[in-house]
């Protein structure tokens, strides 16, 4: 049976941080990445649909280690996926990776100080058995089969096309077509104006409205600082930049939100016009931050609907019809391709079927450990990046201190470690404390959160970068054992 000391799952932006980190600073660890598809890129090579990007700048959303060095801040897809793929060849971590490779099950022996898994090859549907000493969870945190999309009534008396974002077909014409957009998030204001160009028109439809800010792609004061500086330092001073001000304006957000959210519904009326009914349609019933903002590069968005090509009806589903949906207000509209941008499935542990000692894994009875591990889970690191600021910043730390963790168990001259919680620590607090639809859908299967260090999910990176980069590994709710 084959044995990899670390297995990496995913190798998306966290995996690939991850397998740098442990090359890096683990040089004396055998590691490999399992890719369940047959591409690098997670969720950049999943997502096909029209104008798909990042909505966090690419300044914090980029690795530590890798300059972003494009003048535009906000990327398409098919850029960050150049940029992952330059990174992988740069770094030499391509022949790492196994593609089509899924893991189905892990089960952890104490005795053993191992973890057994059965790995499926996506190709030919033969499953593998290998061990690791860590198995290291990268794969993100929504499920990649199957988006979400709620029960509408009559939805098989549509005749035209309806799509779902995460499964959207490549070669889809959507040339002067009526098009409903069901759902107001990220997707659906990325999709709205890059498919209004070519429709006859489009429609967002959304039960209630979401918080927007429209700013530039580009960083005009980032780019010219890297215009006086090399690559590198550069990009460590526009990143910087980017990570306080991003802080600085949640604290301010959070401290004021009433304020903070008359100056963002006034920032789209300022784009939209007076005569333009804000108050229905841009006025969202949560206050900013319960759930995220969504970001609108130059504006587009709002420059689809001035132009005539674009709309937005907040309004409750009736029921589909022949010819479109028609509202709970008797009013219809007429598609010929309906698109349920209505989320994500989220997803924890990558679907891995999950055993310790031959008892099953329910996250959802412990309690996480500095957002990456979890009460009573030996050898087991899962990436959770942050809600409140670009992923990858989140990942990169916890590869760091993957890497620390892994060479203090070898200078220990030990086989394992497990987070165990202390009689102090209540743990009653939720794991996150967003409102999203996806999270409220599993919001009973999460971990929680304990009363005390370790165990706050904080969401703070200044915070976490102060604990991880410059205090020790090592704690009292930290255990380090022997195998048996």
């Amino acid at each position: 049976m084959e044995h990899i000391d670390v297995v990496v799952v995913g190798a998306g932006i966290s995996g690939i941080g991850a397998a740098y980190n442990l090359k890096t600073r683990c040089p004396q660890k055998t590691y490999t990445i399992l890719e369940g598809r047959s591409n690098l890129g997670g969720t950049w090579d999943l997502f096909k649909y029209p104008g798909i990007r990042s909505d966090s700048d690419m300044h914090t959303m980029g690795f530590k280690f890798k300059p972003w060095r494009s003048p535009k801040t906000i990327a398409d897809a098919p850029s960050i996926l150049e940029y992952l793929n330059e990174t992988v060849d740069e770094f030499d971590l391509r022949k790492k990776i196994q593609f089509n490779r899924k893991v189905i099950s892990a089960v952890w022996s104490s005795p053993d100080a191992l973890w057994y898994l059965k790995v499926e090859n996506q190709e030919n549907n033969s499953v593998k058995e290998m061990t690791c000493n860590i198995l290291y969870l990268c794969g993100g945190y929504y499920n990649y089969d199957e988006g979400y999309t709620p029960e509408f009534k009559n939805v098989e008396a549509f005749e035209g096309l309806i799509v779902h974002p995460q499964k959207w077909p490549e070669e889809l014409d959507y040339s002067d077509k009526k098009v409903v957009v069901i759902g107001s998030g990220a997707t659906a204001v990325t999709i709205v104006p890059a498919m209004s160009e070519k429709v006859e028109h489009i429609t967002m439809l959304q039960r209630s409205p979401t918080y927007y800010f429209a700013a530039p792609d580009e960083d005009k004061i980032g780019n010219f600082i890297k215009k006086f500086t090399t690559d590198r330092l550069g990009y460590f001073l526009v990143r910087w930049k980017n990570i306080l001000m991003q802080r600085f304006m949640l604290n301010r957000l959070r401290r004021n939100p009433e304020k903070t959210k008359e100056m963002l519904i006034n920032h789209v009326r300022a784009h939209l016009g007076e005569d333009y009914d804000v108050d229905k349609h841009f006025t969202p019933r949560y206050m900013p931050w319960d759930q995220r903002l969504c970001f609108v590069p130059n504006g587009d968005m709002f420059n689809a609907i001035n132009s005539g090509k674009a709309s937005v009806v907040t309004e409750t589903i009736d029921e589909f019809t022949p010819n479109g949906i028609k509202l709970d207000s008797g009013e219809e509209l007429e598609a010929d391709i309906i698109i349920t941008a209505t989320g994500l499935n989220m997803r924890l542990l990558n679907g891995i079927d999950i055993k310790i000692d031959n008892q099953t894994l329910d996250i959802s009875e412990k309690t996480q450990y500095k957002t990456m591990m979890f009460s009573d889970v030996p050898n087991l690191i899962a990436t959770f990046g942050y809600t409140t600021a670009s992923w990858t910043l989140g990942a990169d730390l916890i590869s760091e201190y993957a890497c620390k963790l892994i060479n203090l168990l070898d200078k220990k001259g030990l086989d394992y470690f497990c987070p165990e919680i202390g009689e102090d620590v209540v743990s009653e607090k939720e794991y996150l404390d967003l409102n999203s639809g996806y999270i409220e859908r599993v919001r009973d299967q999460l971990p929680k959160q304990g009363s005390r260090d370790p165990w706050i999910n904080s969401q703070n990176y200044l915070r976490d970068i102060t604990q991880i980069r410059f205090k020790s590994v090592e704690d009292d709710d930290l255990k380090f054992k022997k195998a048996g």
